[in-house]
């Protein structure tokens, strides 16, 4: 028998991190070494642990699975699969390239599959410079086949009504648990029940920046960046909103809006 396989899951959310670390120690071949509730979280662990195999969701706050594998160090770079709530047809641009995917919920039979062939390119030893650069160019494959149309408006329902909310004229949209609260350019307030980070794969991303694990805001409407003490920022919009950002995402927006 084989080394044991290491292994690290990452997924925001618990249930199904949870449910995935279950069915791992379920075989006597695995032992998982770490757990990553975000991204941020994933890249750390992966780095420090060292892991033979990484189970990363493709969608997370902030820091999504892509995310993940741009941000890692090639020499810290794991086997990867990738687990979502694609449908098959979607995962195809990167099915040969990662080892494995995974579509949600996982299924004992299938994540057994994937487990085999992480040892499989152990046993051949397969380079890890080449599994980081096939993973990077299937993803960006996937980015331009997979992704459905930009959304250009919003259905809101008030009661018996539904408004109609333009995409372009909202400034931010908030979470609140399964809520989500939307305030347009006119700090008109809108709650529909969504997920963000599904509601955010639905809209441009050269239009909307995350802000923090729970905001996104319309770049176009963001007037004023106030550095705060620690090194964090604070989005000033159009509509007079101020809104918290997150260290992680304070670099991002000093990279895409305090340089010429």
């Amino acid at each position: 028998m084989s080394a044991r396989l290491r292994v690290v899951v990452a997924d925001d959310e618990r249930p199904a991190r949870s449910f995935l670390v279950s069915l791992l120690r379920s075989f006597e071949d695995v032992v998982v070494v770490g757990e990553a509730a975000s991204g941020k979280e994933a890249v750390a662990i992966i780095e420090k642990e060292r892991p033979d195999l990484a189970l990363l969701d493709w969608q997370m706050p902030e820091l999504d699975g892509m995310g993940v594998v741009r941000m890692l160090k090639k020499d810290a770079m794991p086997l990867i699969a990738f687990v979502t709530a694609y449908d098959e047809y979607a995962v195809r641009a990167f099915k040969v390239n990662a080892v494995d995917y995974l579509l949600k919920p996982v299924e004992k039979a299938r994540l057994r599959e994937t487990l085999n062939r992480a040892h499989e390119r152990i046993e051949h030893a397969e380079i890890v410079a080449e599994q980081a650069s096939r993973v990077g160019a299937a993803l960006d494959e996937y980015e331009g086949l997979a992704k459905p149309p930009y959304l250009e408006r919003i259905p809101v329902r008030h009661r018996e009504e539904v408004t109609i909310v333009p995409v372009h004229q909202i400034a931010s949209i908030v979470a609140e648990g399964e809520l989500l609260h939307i305030t347009t350019a006119r700090n008109e307030r809108h709650t529909i029940s969504y997920r963000l980070k599904d509601l955010e794969q639905r809209l441009d991303p050269a239009r909307f920046i995350r802000l923090g694990r729970g905001t996104l805001a319309n770049a176009d409407l963001i007037t004023k960046v106030s550095v705060m003490p620690g090194g964090t920022h604070v989005a000033i919009l159009s509509n007079g909103q101020k809104l918290p950002v997150s260290r992680l995402q304070s670099r991002i927006l000093r990279d895409r809006f305090l340089k010429l």
